[in-house]
């Protein structure tokens, strides 16, 4: 058993579920465990000595008072013994580690290798990148500390015009059959109840759901993964089927958070409750409010302790605020007038503003957003949207005034196509970019 002092006191709390205080007052009063002390005079501690926290812990849960339980292990360990290899003291089954932070060390230069041979097609040095990651440290930090923020690297390359679609994806396929490959390989899980991991209907990003998957069952959980795009169809009887007593959703994109919706009613309906997360709450963060669940935070290992929460403490999930009348008017009008805005923007624009094809996609992108807004109580939505295509045009060295030019051109179609019920759609339209709430920027 390693007894290599890198773990700082974060890691074994959350790998242990002790108190910082109970940590420091078992090691004051009982000698255990015995952590080192960093340069700057911070505990740092070994896999050894989580391996005595938890077997004082399972002594506890055993019947022992932790002072007799101290007492054996330092019985046991004068009389030559070692507690932990010990067969009448062999630990059940364990939930696989939560993430431990590893103190003074770094995958920076391993995740640079890795997003590099990406970048240049390069499976075998992206693999040996990878391999070499898994050898030197747990899981937990290869996924947290060098795939997630790798991809995240290439897509902001891609953002800023200095990466293709087919590099990103070529590294998201690489992480993403990595990510399956450790998940064929964890244990049994060994904590009661099953928690349902799926995506909203019509969202086609797995890799985070996935990744959330593999580190709850490396916690011990019992997890069933439905994918990509699940259809609200028949949800019922997969809920009936699976009986989970937590499902998980992940949205990437507001027009998924918008399909959400109605699964969010389903699991309300059978009392399931429902916590979600994903970029396209983090990007907007009034967004979380606008569904009824527990947000999970935008970061992953703030997730996963927040599903633990959820799962020791069930909450009543907040309740959304209360749609807007003249926004739920202007839904209904714009769901039935929507291709006749789109035909007239096409016949009416002025050449030269934007090429054809990109005419087309903003048409469908700016009504589907402004359509799930709608959907969602909330046309401040969008702005997220439209700063992200700003930073693209900017990027792209193409002038922004287009932006503008296009979104009056919409807002005068709107205004005609709509009527009054329109109002609060032209409204939003007509207000200057700068006077639209900001929003964070993200790829």
């Amino acid at each position: 058993m390693d007894d290599t002092p890198v773990y700082n006191l974060k890691a074994v709390v959350r790998e242990t579920g002790l108190k910082p205080d109970t940590l420091r007052a078992w090691e004051r009063r009982y000698g255990l465990p015995t952590p080192n002390r960093s340069d700057g005079g911070h505990r740092l501690y070994s896999e050894r000595d989580i391996q005595v926290l938890k077997w004082l812990i399972a002594r506890q849960q055993a019947g022992l008072s932790i002072s007799r339980a101290a007492e054996l292990w330092q019985h046991l360990r004068e009389t030559g013994q070692d507690p932990t290899e010990m067969p009448e003291y062999a630990a059940p089954a364990r939930a696989a580690h939560a993430p431990l932070m590893l103190a003074g060390e770094a995958l920076e230069g391993l995740r640079a290798a890795w997003v590099q041979a990406c970048l240049a097609y390069d499976e075998p040095q992206a693999e040996a990148a990878l391999n070499q990651a898994l050898a030197q440290f747990p899981v937990e930090n290869v996924c947290l500390g060098l795939l997630v923020p790798g991809l995240a690297a290439i897509g902001d390359l891609w953002y800023r015009g200095q990466a293709s679609p087919q590099q990103e994806h070529f590294a998201s396929e690489l992480a993403q059959r990595r990510i399956e490959s450790l998940l064929a390989a964890t244990p049994s899980p060994v904590r009661d109840g099953r928690i349902l991991v799926a995506c909203p209907p019509e969202e086609q990003h797995t890799f985070m759901p996935l990744l959330l998957t593999l580190l709850l069952r490396r916690r011990g959980w019992s997890v069933t993964y439905l994918g990509a795009d699940v259809p609200a169809a028949r949800f019922k009887e997969t809920l009936d089927s699976v009986r989970p007593r937590l499902c998980l959703m992940a949205a990437q994109t507001l027009h998924a958070a918008a399909q959400l919706l109605p699964l969010a009613e389903i699991l309300q309906a059978r009392k399931v409750p429902l916590a979600f997360g994903g970029t396209a709450f983090a990007l907007r963060p009034s967004l979380a409010r606008r569904i009824p669940g527990h947000a999970l935070g935008n970061q992953l290992e703030e997730a996963l302790d927040n599903i633990e929460s959820l799962l020791a403490s069930p909450a009543p999930a907040p309740t959304p605020p209360a749609a807007d009348r003249a926004l739920l008017a202007a839904r209904e009008a714009f769901v039935v007038r929507r291709a006749h805005i789109e035909a007239q923007l096409l016949s009416q624009m002025p050449e030269g503003i934007l090429p054809a094809a990109q005419l087309h996609n903003g048409l469908h992108s700016l009504g589907q957003a402004i359509l799930d807004a709608l959907t969602l109580g909330d046309l401040d939505l969008v702005a997220h949207d439209l700063s992200w295509v700003e930073g693209l045009m900017n990027h792209a060295q193409i002038p922004t005034e287009r932006l503008e030019n296009f979104l009056s051109a919409y807002a005068r179609a709107a205004a005609e196509q709509l009527g009054p019920q329109g109002k609060p759609v032209v409204d939003w339209l007509e207000r200057p970019t700068h006077n639209r709430p900001p929003t964070p920027q993200g790829g």
